[in-house]
């Protein structure tokens, strides 16, 4: 008897194994269409109120909203690749242009301006650049074959391109009729709970993909604002690009105070040039930082406590404490857990 029992149970072990290997299997070679599905789910849970909007206020029949829903992300994806290629375009050829021998050589007579510039000891950096050989080994015409081989993935990005627009169609049409569906599946016991459950789950990360937005957009905004006034070029661009960046706490706003540099110095990579790039650096720099404090101190909690009817301050606590755990990752998903 207990050598049949230890059998079961050697055999248990086994298939639980072997189910958990198999399903591992499943997720890496199924990652393509879970990415979909999970882009899909977000874009449903932003689109989804715009199509309830439209079936309560406007009449409109559920497929009818399903179908404007759809065109309105696709007008929001057309403007969006619209506006990146001009810029990608336009900085990769000034890249590739570049002769490396003498832009290091500009960049250490820039260093020196710079030193002049702030009466500073200019031996020190100076020495400092003298070591640095990384820009000798860098050629810049390696951006044009990036791009032709973006453009030869051209198929395979429409390909899941139309993939995430056919999910997130029936998602936001057939959405409740899903949900049906899987709580049929379930045992009975937990029916009623599954669907109050996922209700207010829906509700919530619905509440806090919009606050993402709105808080996309006001940055979008400011930093428009502030790169229109200073005289940057693609300031538009620029300025989503720097607000989707946002998303990621505190990492993120950095690397777009980095981009927004080194955008702003391809174009004044001259010596001669020198004191309108660092007025113009300058001036981003102290920009930037008002907009961030306008987004750490006021946007911010105000959205984030409102979408998912939190503290500020517990808000902020459990952003702190995904990112000690998990590192940026964390950063990222830590709301959206946390909802």
């Amino acid at each position: 008897m207990k050598l049949d029992q230890l059998t079961q149970s050697i055999l248990k072990s086994i298939l639980t194994l072997a189910c958990i290997t198999l399903f591992l299997i499943f997720l890496i070679k199924a990652k393509v269409v879970i990415i979909y599905i999970l882009i899909s789910m977000v874009l449903t849970l932003i689109f989804s109120p715009f199509s309830s909007f439209l079936k309560s206020k406007l009449k409109f029949n559920n497929l009818f909203s399903s179908i404007a829903s759809l065109l309105l992300l696709l007008v929001v994806i057309m403007a969006l690749i619209g506006s990146f290629i001009p810029l990608i375009i336009e900085q990769s050829k000034n890249l590739s242009l570049l002769n490396n021998s003498e832009l290091k050589s500009n960049i250490e007579s820039l260093i020196i301006s710079i030193n002049n510039y702030f009466e500073s000891n200019s031996l020190t950096v100076y020495d400092f650049l003298s070591e640095f050989t990384l820009l000798s080994d860098i050629d810049f015409a390696f951006i044009p074959k990036l791009l032709n081989y973006i453009i030869s993935e051209v198929g395979s990005i429409g390909v899941g391109l139309l993939s995430i627009l056919f999910i997130t169609f029936f998602l936001i049409k057939d959405g409740n009729e899903i949900l049906t569906r899987i709580n049929g599946v379930l045992p009975k016991k937990i029916r009623k709970n599954f669907l109050s459950s996922f209700s207010k789950i829906k509700l919530l990360l619905s509440r806090y993909f919009i606050g993402i937005s709105v808080q996309i957009t006001v940055l979008f905004i400011l930093y428009s604002i502030m790169l229109s006034v200073i005289g940057i070029n693609n300031a538009l661009v620029i300025a989503f690009l720097c607000a989707l960046l946002n998303i990621i706490p505190y990492v993120g706003p950095l690397i777009g105070l980095v981009l927004m540099g080194l955008l702003t110095m391809t174009n004044y990579i001259d010596p001669v040039l020198v004191k309108e790039m660092l007025s113009k650096v300058i001036y981003i720099f102290i920009g930037f930082s008002v907009v961030q404090l306008i987004d750490n101190f006021m946007i911010q909690p105000y959205i984030f406590s409102k979408s998912v009817k939190s503290h500020p301050l517990e808000v902020f606590v459990v952003i702190i404490t995904s990112g000690v755990l998990f590192g940026i990752i964390g950063l990222i998903i830590a709301i959206p857990l946390y909802t």
